[in-house]
């Protein structure tokens, strides 16, 4: 199946499980219309207090996650399709102010959610009778799959859309479960077992551990993104001080996260050569002469150390990781003695001196990087800059 294919399939598997339960739902009347509105209203809750998803935010409404799967779970007897039916009416209510806003979820990650609130259904089936101690194995395994499911669906959504590889995407989203993933599969199958017991009560109770939960998640978010915009600025340094053309730190650092995706980096790789991308020319402020155009991709091999060395201390100094100073250091390295990271921004950094605003530009600057082959840029490096270009450049992850 072709990468539009993908999308469309994944897409058109979502809106027709919608579709199916909710006219089934009016065709045969709610079952527990009072266990529905509950959910329904929790649900909404949830995705009114959504927040806006960055490429490492990986649930912005993470309440309306838990109140669905725990809808899912609870044995009620209400079937697959008003669950289907439940949560996708509470999750329009409360994401309509964020799409009133133009900010409301990406479709990818409703299909998602839609087709894993589905398997969990299934999948939890056989469990809704009356609550047994002895099910609680069997209601683990259910959350289990779930949460492999829904990484699953996740890279494959991102994988068709970037084409990035795999793997690596899968292993992203697999590291990613500990964290606030392992937070919503508990409430969730808390939430059934309590409601299950005790009744509705419970609900709200058992909403401000993870409302609490979701308000650190944000604010560690806030404060990594609060530290990505200090980097950021601190590379801008060069451009304000006329060493380096404007966005030339930018581009190269979206560029290398996409070829460090091309090539299966992930997690903490992808953290390192962003921030050592956006930094790379910083060493050229200790110069007393300008670079001309700030292009050192030219320069003789010995002055292209020297700048990464002088880059590396400075870099040292503003308190990033030392793994940020050492691709800095080293990127004017032969390949063959450099770490990945440094290989791909000695890449990009290139291809962006030298491309320009043309197509043609473009070709003779991955010209000039495939003739250097020999001793300056891996041969995979380059292949992989190739396909990056060739598809247009770079494209992010889907915000939630």
């Amino acid at each position: 199946m072709s990468v539009p294919g993908v999308v469309a399939g994944v897409r058109g598997c979502a809106v027709g499980t919608v579709a199916g339960g909710v006219a089934w739902t009016l065709w045969a009347g709610v079952h527990q219309p009072g266990a529905a509105l509950a959910f329904g209203v929790l649900i909404a809750v949830g995705g009114l207090a959504r927040w806006y998803a960055g490429p490492d935010e990986r649930e912005p409404a993470p309440l309306g996650a838990a109140g669905a799967l725990a809808y899912a779970l609870v044995p009620a007897g209400h079937g697959v399709p008003q669950t289907v039916a439940v949560a996708v009416v509470g999750a329009l209510a409360g994401v309509f102010p964020h799409i009133a806003r133009g900010r409301g979820p990406h479709p990818d990650y409703l299909a998602r959610r839609v087709l894993t609130l589905v398997f969990a259904a299934v999948c939890a089936g056989p469990l809704h009778t009356a609550p047994d101690p002895r099910h609680v194995p069997a209601l683990v395994l259910v959350l289990v799959l779930t949460a492999l499911c829904d990484a699953v669906l996740a890279a494959l959504l991102l994988h068709a859309r970037t084409r990035y590889p795999y793997a690596p995407l899968l292993r992203d989203e697999l590291r990613a479960l500990p964290g606030v993933g392992s937070a919503i599969c508990a409430t969730g199958a808390v939430m059934a077992l309590a409601v299950a017991v005790v009744g509705l009560w419970a609900l709200p109770v058992l909403c401000v551990p993870l409302l609490l939960t979701q308000l650190a998640f944000r604010r560690y978010a806030a404060v990594r993104r609060t530290y990505r915009q200090t980097i950021a600025s601190l590379a801008r340094a060069t451009e304000v001080a006329g060493y380096t053309p404007t966005g030339h730190a930018h581009r190269v650092a979206a560029l290398s996260r996409a070829v460090g995706r091309e090539l299966g980096l992930s997690g903490e790789d992808l953290t390192v050569l962003e921030y050592a991308a956006l930094m790379h020319d910083i060493g050229q402020l200790s110069l007393v002469d300008p670079v001309p155009e700030g292009a050192t991709a030219l320069l003789p091999p010995a002055e292209q150390r020297r700048i990464a060395l002088l880059g590396g201390a400075v870099v040292r100094q503003t308190g990033v990781p030392a793994a940020v100073a050492a691709v800095v250091e080293r990127q004017a390295d032969p390949y063959r003695e450099q770490p990945v990271a440094a290989r791909i921004v000695r890449a990009v950094n290139a291809y962006d001196d030298l491309s320009g605003e043309t197509a043609q530009g473009a070709l003779r600057a991955l010209e000039h990087l495939r003739l250097g082959t020999a001793r300056d840029y891996h041969p995979a490096v380059v292949e992989s800059l190739v396909r990056v270009v060739a598809r247009g450049g770079v494209e992010g992850p889907a915000p939630g």
